[in-house]
């Protein structure tokens, strides 16, 4: 079955190393693309063989749900953070617990519940009776991959803690900024289905993330798996057998080599295009602002080097650009009566967008 990117596109193979054509071959030559656009000069097969250990871990537990793992990954490996979105019961806890699971680093989980205040978030100072002085205690957002379950359970000030957090990787309590480790990742789920007694984000909290993952039901074939896989185990017993299989500073270093992947200044032009076109769309009534657009380059980077390439390809830009836009663009009140989605002006506004050649 071929495989298909979050818009529904689908994907090109990843080219090889990359051999030099002559001047005459176009761009639909595979050597010629190649050549086009990579240059295959830094180590990238790692960072691949890493995140294909990190899968074969979670499959373990999970079956399907590839788009979300790919995404999760692109997500880590920029640095960036991630929101969840799907009906109960179709993994978004278990995949974020266990891609912790299969990562050497600290992990937290936080319940959001609509009594739940900011000190319960990132910490408080209290007064040690035994020795006078006030110290701070530590909120479970002092981890590395947190688990943020139901963030629009919890009202707008708790969820407001979480804005210099996500941003700037510290927190600000009583004048004092107190850094947090590296790496740091939030991973917030929502249930867009029941919205009684929910608190929705404002347009600033959902652009702290990285990317907006909205998940499906599995198929026919992948429900038939779960059943197998856990017919003899009623308890998941399955999911302690998934083991660390990255660390904290292999992560970091795998960073520093995305960070050089290279991008062409064609592509680059080809991201400003499509964010410029939702400033200017007569169906939307928010477009993008440069975050995205620079959300965009950096995950098409990790995209990349995930594929075994240091260099970057418009397949992987147009992998990205959905679940980087679907959250921070509003459509027009007319476009929504008429039962329009931002992601269908997404999947026009690539169309519309001239590849580079």
């Amino acid at each position: 079955m071929e495989e298909l990117n979050p818009l529904g596109q689908e994907q090109q193979p990843a080219p090889e190393n990359p051999v030099t054509p002559p001047a005459s071959e176009g761009f639909g030559d595979e050597q010629a693309e190649q050549s086009q656009w990579g240059r295959n000069r830094l180590a990238v097969d790692k960072i691949s063989d890493a995140v294909d250990r990190v899968k074969d871990e979670i499959h373990k537990v999970v079956i399907g749900q590839e788009d979300m793992l790919d995404l999760l990954l692109v997500a880590l490996l920029s640095g960036g953070h991630v929101l969840l979105e799907g009906v109960p019961g179709i993994a978004k806890t278990m995949t974020a617990k266990l891609l912790a699971k299969s990562i050497d680093t600290g992990f937290s989980r936080i319940q959001f519940t609509p009594d739940l205040m900011p000190s319960d978030v990132v910490g408080t100072t209290v007064f040690n009776m035994k020795t006078a002085e006030f110290t701070f205690s530590e909120g479970p957002i002092f981890s590395n991959i947190v688990l943020v379950d139901e963030i629009n359970r919890a009202p707008a000030k708790t969820q407001s803690a979480l804005f210099e957090v996500m941003e700037e990787q510290q927190v600000t309590i009583d004048g004092t900024t107190r850094k947090l480790g590296a790496p740091f990742m939030v991973l917030a789920t929502q249930n867009p289905i029941e919205q009684e007694g929910t608190y929705k984000l404002p347009e600033a909290q959902l652009d702290r993330f990285l990317f907006r993952v909205l998940l499906t039901y599995p198929s026919l074939a992948e429900e038939i798996e779960i059943l197998n896989l856990f017919k003899d185990d009623f308890s998941g017993k399955v999911s302690t057998d998934v083991k660390p299989v990255l660390t904290a500073q292999e992560l970091s270093e795998y960073r520093e080599i995305i960070e050089q992947v290279h991008i062409r200044p064609e592509l680059l032009e080809y991201i400003a295009k499509m964010i410029h076109n939702t400033r200017n769309n007569g169906d939307l009534f928010l477009g993008a602002s440069p975050r995205a657009s620079l959300a965009i380059m950096r995950t098409s980077k990790a995209r990349a080097a995930m594929s075994g390439r240091d260099f970057v390809t418009p397949d992987d830009i147009r992998f990205v650009v959905g679940p980087v836009l679907n959250h921070r663009i509003i459509l027009t009140p007319e476009r929504e009566m008429e039962g329009f989605t931002v992601e269908d002006v997404i999947r026009d506004i690539v169309e519309k967008i001239e590849v580079p050649r």
